[in-house]
């Protein structure tokens, strides 16, 4: 159907933009036709309409002008692109043109304190170029790596709301996918061109300058194209906010701690496995007091530093503010008065800000000579907070506060088109507006008295509406005595309203004051506006300088009332803890803390213990304090010494991603290639159970020669829980590999009766006491009981039986044996290891009794994996023998 009219416009302009949506300006309202009025309907709860246009009618669904913004922030929020068109005159009436396209990564209008990342990748010469643009803050960041999964880790650590990938990468399905998994963020198609490294390049040095790329180190043509292309991206959406993008930081990801996103992930740095915030890493030491201190606090978890001299920093400065409960109070104190300043400044460069985003502005820039007075303290004036408040030019942020001061009116009204938003004396053209304006006023408030006094009329007032403009009001009563001169324009119910000559002539002078006045107004706040949008770097340093105290302030609070300690971070060596905790399950349950011994000589602890003892949480918490420590953190332990890690790598349990084609045993098995390929000698790993997921000897072959590997190869540290009690034995002979486990309470050989103790001792075990946490499981009792039955059974190397219907044998039973060469059960009904009273049975054959002689005396506590498994190979072969009526071969 082909639509003419308003309907065509829109359709023709929908046609021009590939946004989801389009919204056209009618009038005094935004419009959405046809299918995108039924989408907006459902998605903001509009009411639909219908318009004709030429013999056929379309839904229709708008809002006010002056309510777009907070329905573009929902559609934008929920991750589509708007295309807005406003509405221009021409000689033959009006048109429309689409002005801005508003996308995830471009909105500036967002409630969430979260950082709001726009995202390029981009693939040149084997090289990937990631660019990264907060459009809120300004904050602009470009890396390069030669590794599609560094990028995966990368977005998943800096969570972006929009990706945009280049050309190659839209080509590239497996990276594709990748991105996918990493982040939950739309991704865009944009113009191919945009990405080429030449043009890229021109458009940075336009930006930031013909030395930019020299000047921060930016040479790999992978990270120029990405950078650019987010340049380009930013300015053809139109929303006017590149200007707040007033510098580019080019950073090697290897100046911070690798943390894959599985680490990231299973460690919870900033959210649980179940996605909720509470229960964090992030939500346990958040105690800012600003939403810029909280993301501060939040890049610093997700990428802890390398660099000794910032991780010293940031202790010195956390030790200082926690030994200082006053001076700490007072600083804390002085943020809360804070706004987020990089976001204003962002604001005013895209011309959004108004006179409460100003007022804003000037409030906060109030806040740093105050702080800097609070960290001038005697207990604080040591520490490196001094230096972090000097950064911004203090002198020019006092004269912008003091010109916003000296501007701007303290209660603004809501919008900068009808006045009231400057001070008197701020301009003098302003002022002499202002004199006459109130004179009129004046004449008109007093219009209604000095009536009453000259027509002798009691029931009469003066007032104002849009309708009738301003009206003189007299009771039905009096209306006989209204002077000649009143005209009469309204009859009401008990009243009627006039106006005369000169009221119309006063009214038209004050409507024409108020016009020139907004106007003026509106003119001198764009101004004012301007001037602040110029200062925006400086703006957006103060913003960074408040964010890192608070995050400081942060680190320290938690400190001091979770009674933690400072680390000593030394250069890559040994990381020794004495009575470690887990930084968020202390806060919840009564802590058994443990110490931690890991260093060139024992590099490798293989964790033994029950199921549900806390092995998981003893290696987790391993890896939260060299990750705390490195982020300039104190962390949960009486005493600890931190050798600088490069990376933290991390296996802890797998969900299946059926969906993806891959089961639990491939993604643990893909988590464990990508840990043996990307860790490194200045490594930690931490790995709990590896080859669960399949037979049991295809599991322990996985986990011993995974441990072989990491020990011979790799060399870092490991941290490896297992219940494959085999593996123990590698403690005698790889060098660096050492057994503790959890111990257990009560074990006197019956399950029934133990305590987990939750502390870690030296020494392996040989029990994982699973129908035990079953039982505390809730598990219904004839399934436990029967388990320790068949355990007791497998011990003793008895045989077992299936049981038939009805569960206690009187359905029947068929003798099982278990046969460790095949995983599984074999006929049993000729076993003589049957219960007594199980019946009479055939007797065996020599071979069969010579092989059951051999298994008896063969101790499986003292006999290797490797040597026993060797034996039950051959005794299989001499049973196979036998049952061919063939001579077995002698034993060797």
């Amino acid at each position: 159907m082909t639509a003419d009219g308003i309907v065509g416009e829109f359709l023709s302009l929908k046609g021009e933009t590939d946004a989801d949506l389009l919204a056209m300006q009618c009038g005094d309202f935004y419009e959405f036709f046809a299918e995108d009025a039924e989408f907006v309907a459902d998605e903001l709860d509009l009411k639909v309409s219908e318009k004709s246009s030429h013999g056929s009618t379309y839904p229709m669904a708008g809002v006010p002008v002056d309510d777009l913004t907070p329905y573009l922030k929902a559609l934008v929020e929920r991750g589509y692109r708007v295309a807005v068109a406003d509405q221009y005159e021409t000689e033959d009436g009006h048109a429309r043109e689409i002005t801005r396209v508003v996308t995830p990564g471009t909105l500036l209008e967002t409630t969430d304190p979260t950082a709001q990342f726009l995202a390029t990748v981009v693939a040149v010469d084997g090289r990937y170029g990631l660019a990264l643009a907060d459009v809120t803050t300004g904050e602009f960041l470009v890396t390069t790596t030669g590794s599609a999964a560094e990028v995966g880790s990368e977005l998943h650590r800096f969570d972006p709301v929009e990706v945009v990938p280049g050309p190659t990468v839209r080509g590239d399905d497996d990276l594709l996918d990748r991105i996918e998994e990493r982040t939950d963020a739309p991704v865009t198609e944009y113009d191919d061109a945009a990405f080429a490294p030449g043009r890229a390049e021109r458009r940075l040095r336009e930006q930031f300058g013909d030395a930019i790329l020299e000047g921060v180190g930016l040479e790999d043509r992978a990270g120029v194209a990405a950078a650019g292309a987010v340049l380009a991206y930013v300015e053809e959406t139109g929303v006017g906010v590149l200007d707040a993008l007033t510098r580019l930081n080019a950073y090697d990801t290897g100046d911070h701690l690798d943390l894959d996103a599985t680490t990231q992930r299973n460690l919870e740095l900033t959210e649980t496995m179940h996605g909720d915030r509470e229960g964090s890493l992030l939500a346990t030491v958040d105690h800012t007091v600003t939403s810029a201190g909280r993301r501060r606090l939040r890049e610093w978890l997700t990428r802890p530093r390398r660099d000794r001299d910032v991780i010293d920093r940031r202790l010195d400065s956390v030790a200082a503010l926690a030994d200082a409960a006053l001076a700490r109070d007072r600083v804390r104190e002085v943020l809360g008065d804070a706004y987020d300043l990089e976001r204003l400044a962002a604001r005013a460069t895209g011309g959004s800000a108004d006179a409460s985003d100003l007022l804003a502005v000037r409030d906060t820039l109030d806040v740093l000579p105050a702080l800097a007075e609070a960290v001038a303290d005697d207990r604080l004036a040591d520490s490196p907070l001094p230096a972090v408040v000097d950064r911004p030019d203090r002198e020019t942020a006092a004269s912008l506060r003091a010109e916003l001061d000296a501007a701007l009116a303290e209660e603004p009204p809501g919008t900068i088109t009808e006045g009231g938003l400057f001070r008197r004396g701020y301009d003098d053209e302003l002022d002499d507006l202002i004199d006459r304006y109130e004179e009129a006023r004046e004449w008109l408030d007093g219009l209604a008295d000095r009536e009453k006094e000259r027509t002798g009329i009691t029931h009469l007032q003066v007032d104002r509406n849009k309708t009738d403009g301003y009206y003189i009001q007299v009771g039905k009563s009096e209306t006989d005595a209204v002077p000649e001169e009143y005209r009469e324009i309204k009859t009401l119910k008990n009243s009627r309203r006039y106006t005369t000559d000169e009221l119309e002539e006063r009214e038209r002078e004050v409507l024409r004051l108020e016009e020139a006045r907004g106007d003026l107004e509106y003119d001198l706040f764009r101004d004012l506006r301007d001037r602040v949008a110029s200062h925006a770097e400086l703006l957006q340093g103060v913003g960074r300088t408040l964010a890192t105290v608070d995050a400081l302030a942060s680190l320290a609070t938690h400190a001091a009332s979770a009674d933690w300690t400072r680390p000593e971070v030394t250069a890559p060596g040994p990381l020794s803890v004495e009575a470690g905790r887990h930084p968020v399950v202390e806060r919840t349950t009564d802590f058994v803390p443990n110490d931690l011994q890991l260093d060139r000589e024992r590099g490798f602890l293989l964790v033994t213990g029950p199921n549900m003892s806390g092995k998981s949480t003893y290696m987790r918490q391993a890896a939260l304090i060299v990750l705390l420590a490195q982020a300039g953190s104190f962390v949960p332990a009486r005493s600890a010494t931190v050798g600088v890690v490069d990376g933290i790598y991390t296996r802890v349990g797998a969900l299946d991603e059926l969906a993806g084609g891959r089961s639990t045993f491939m993604v643990e098995m893909q988590e464990l290639s990508n840990i043996l390929h990307s860790a490194t000698e200045e490594s930690l790993v931490v790995l709990d159970e590896v080859g669960r997921g399949t037979a049991t000897y295809d599991g322990i072959s996985i986990a011993w020669a995974a441990t072989e590997y990491i020990h011979n190869e790799v060399g870092c540290k490991c941290l490896f829980a297992t219940h494959y009690h085999e593996l123990t034995t590698l403690a005698d002979h790889l060098p660096r590999v050492e057994n503790v486990h959890v111990a257990v309470a009560g074990d006197d050989g019956d399950d029934e009766d133990i305590t987990f103790l939750r502390t870690v001792e030296e020494g392996p075990t040989d029990r994982s006491y699973g129908v035990h946490v079953a039982d505390l499981a809730g598990v219904p009792d004839p399934v436990v009981d029967r388990s320790r039955e068949v355990l007791d059974r497998l011990r003793e190397d008895r045989a077992i039986e299936a049981r038939g219907a009805g569960g206690d044998g009187d359905g029947g039973t068929t003798q099982a044996v278990f046969d460790l060469g095949s995983g599984g059960f074999r006929d049993g009904s000729g076993d003589g290891g049957a219960d007594d009273g199980g019946g009479a049975s055939d007797p065996l054959d020599p071979a069969t009794e010579e092989v059951l002689a051999d298994l008896r005396e063969t101790s499986v506590a003292e006999t290797s994996p490797v040597d026993l498994m060797a034996r039950v190979r051959e005794w299989q072969e001499r049973l196979d023998g036998a049952e061919a009526g063939a001579e077995p071969e002698p034993e060797e």
